[in-house]
């Protein structure tokens, strides 16, 4: 017996490895030290900081996976996993530095997993972060022909005098919803319940992903959920550079606005909502159309269109969503920092 026989093709792994050299490449900031292939990374820490604090994240993009693998689309969804890893480090306003992947796979299939490869580099281009390194490896008989998993983890640094820790917002500060692209990567089991199992009309239950349904305007259901998460990274930098004080940053991912809102106030705090304070696209009003599915558990499940909060000054509010605006990011003032208890107030009951 050997390895192959077992179904770890261990040539073939060296292959894929030096088949995505040119996607590791074109992500590669200055500070990176060394080739791809070592036992470990190497990266300086930028110069011009002066007490530099390192800030870490790690996601990955759960059963929105079944739905690429099922399409057999793979060169988006790891857009999707460096967006929900550098997204939650831009909170704390730290700048993304690097990027590592992990990829698991019961037989390796280069084609699908160098598509799966091309999105995390994209995703990084996009977010100014190297793809310093990551783990491929063959599983057989752990996962089933043609399926894989992933998960990512990403570091930032930031000035420590400058950490986003709820210290900054105010009563009174202002809560800016930025658009999402749709359901980024959180929801999906019960996305995924709806396709499976709501009643039709015509007596008949679930729905194909080729559907197109009216309220999408033409896309067809797996084009509209396959839709990569927004990454927020250089626009929101872009922001500050252009003078807008930040107070406070949210990522919107698993439990909506009630979990995720709260995490950037301060003690004491709570935001309140305004009522229809943005356009709810869409493809939520199908999803909650299809699936008979009750208000409070849309905004408990989805991000309902925004997919990443700003706290700003009151006074900053019209020139923070203009600006984002006019940088192709749709912005509305969404609600106020009030006095509370950690909650959002406002939502449907």
């Amino acid at each position: 017996m050997d390895y192959r026989q077992a179904g770890v093709d261990i040539e073939a792994g060296r292959e894929f490895v030096r088949s995505i050299g040119d996607w590791v490449k074109r992500t590669q900031r200055p500070e990176v030290l060394g080739n791809l292939g070592g036992f470990s990374g190497l990266f300086e820490l930028p110069t011009g900081y002066h007490q530099p604090v390192l800030v870490s994240g790690t996601d990955g993009v759960g059963t929105k996976l079944k739905l690429a693998q099922q399409l057999n689309r793979h060169n988006t969804i790891g857009i999707d996993l460096v967006a929900m890893c550098v997204n939650d480090v831009l909170t704390s306003g730290a700048e993304p530095l690097f990027f590592l992947d992990y990829l698991a796979t019961g037989k390796l299939a280069p084609e699908q997993l160098n598509q799966v490869v091309a999105g995390i580099s994209e995703g990084c281009v996009q977010s100014g972060c190297t793809l310093l390194g990551g783990e491929t490896a063959e599983m057989p008989g752990f996962y089933q022909p043609g399926e894989y998993d992933l998960a990512g983890f990403c570091v930032g640094v930031v000035e420590k005098a400058a950490i986003l820790n709820g210290s900054q917002v105010q009563l009174g500060d202002v809560a800016i919803g930025l658009a999402s692209s749709g359901v980024h990567s959180n929801g999906f089991s019960l996305v995924r319940q709806v396709l499976k199992a709501a009643p039709r009309d015509n007596g008949q239950t679930g729905y194909d992903l080729s559907e197109t349904p009216d309220l999408l305007g033409g896309k067809s259901l797996g084009e509209a959920l396959l839709a990569p998460t927004q990454l927020y990274v250089k626009p929101i930098q872009a922001a500050q550079k252009a003078g807008i004080d930040l107070h406070g940053m949210a990522h919107i991912t698993g439990g909506g606005l009630p979990e995720n809102l709260p995490r950037c106030l301060g003690p004491g705090q709570a935001v309140q909502l305004q009522a229809e304070g943005w356009p709810i696209p869409p493809l939520f009003t199908w999803l909650a159309q299809a699936g008979e599915i009750p208000e409070p558990e849309m905004f408990n499940t989805f991000n309902m269109g925004v997919g990443f909060v700003v706290i700003v000054p009151a006074a900053q509010a019209a020139q923070t969503c203009e600006w984002l605006g006019a940088n192709h990011l749709p912005a509305h003032v969404i609600g106020e920092v009030v006095a509370g208890d950690g909650t959002v107030l406002g939502l449907p009951a």
